[in-house]
């Protein structure tokens, strides 16, 4: 690995002491031009010397956000600096979405293998997405989820024989459509009778026999979230 220089942004003096440790101990390639404990001690920082490294804190003066603000202006402004996140928010996954986001090139948490040599190597080669084994078990699980998620659905959707125009027309009673509104839409090639139709046989596959007296639009969609034909998580309107 080449010398590069590097800014440090910590601001936690035994957590700053202990990453200028690792430095000097496992890269001895980084040459630490600076470190800063706040934002405002920063931008001058960066204004005297460009690094080719930040490594950024996401918590600074005990706020979350003030890092993904940090990281969003300096890749704007010198989008070829590295920005390698070193934060202890290990279970904020959405800031970590946030500052991803705001262009960060890596994201490792402040706890298992912390800060390596191959991690820091792989940033500066220009690898993007690096993180370490605690975030990567955490990505990788929620991964597994989507996938299990994903395969219920569509097992779901052939099992009750849904079509696309039945998900989008449950899908829209869920965000608060009324059936003239749905009738509307675009991609929506049927009137407001049709639709009643179209809800009396999707109570009819739903629900059994002794269930379907009385079940209105609320109910349906209850019933079809809780089968996974629209996940709660995808709810968004077509456009109109």
């Amino acid at each position: 690995m080449k010398q590069f220089k590097v800014i440090i942004v910590e601001d936690v003096k035994l957590e700053l002491k202990g990453t200028m440790g690792i430095f000097s101990q496992e890269i001895p390639e980084a040459e630490v031009i600076g470190t800063a404990m706040s934002e405002a001690e920063f931008w001058p920082l960066l204004e005297q010397e460009v690094p080719d490294l930040v490594l950024l804190d996401l918590g600074l003066g005990g706020s979350t956000t003030i890092g993904v603000e940090v990281c969003r202006r300096l890749k704007g402004e010198h989008p070829e600096v590295r920005v390698l996140i070193f934060t202890g928010e290990v279970t904020n996954e959405k800031l970590w979405v946030d500052v991803l986001e705001a262009g960060a090139d890596g994201i490792i948490l402040k706890t298992g293998e912390l800060l390596t040599q191959v991690d820091v190597q792989a940033v500066m080669e220009g690898k993007r997405m690096v993180f370490n084994q605690p975030i990567l078990e955490k990505i990788v699980e929620r991964f597994r989820q989507a996938v299990r998620t994903d395969v219920r659905r569509q097992e779901a959707l052939i099992q009750y024989e849904m079509d696309e125009y039945d998900e989008r027309y449950l899908r829209h009673l869920a965000l608060g459509y009324t059936k003239e509104m749905i009738a509307s839409l675009k991609g929506m090639p049927f009137g407001v009778k049709s639709l009643e139709k179209r809800q009396n046989d999707l109570i009819n596959r739903l629900f059994l026999p002794n269930e379907r007296s009385g079940v209105n639009a609320t109910r349906l969609v209850v019933k079809a979230l809780q089968l996974g034909l629209i996940p709660l998580e995808q709810l968004e309107p077509d456009e109109e």
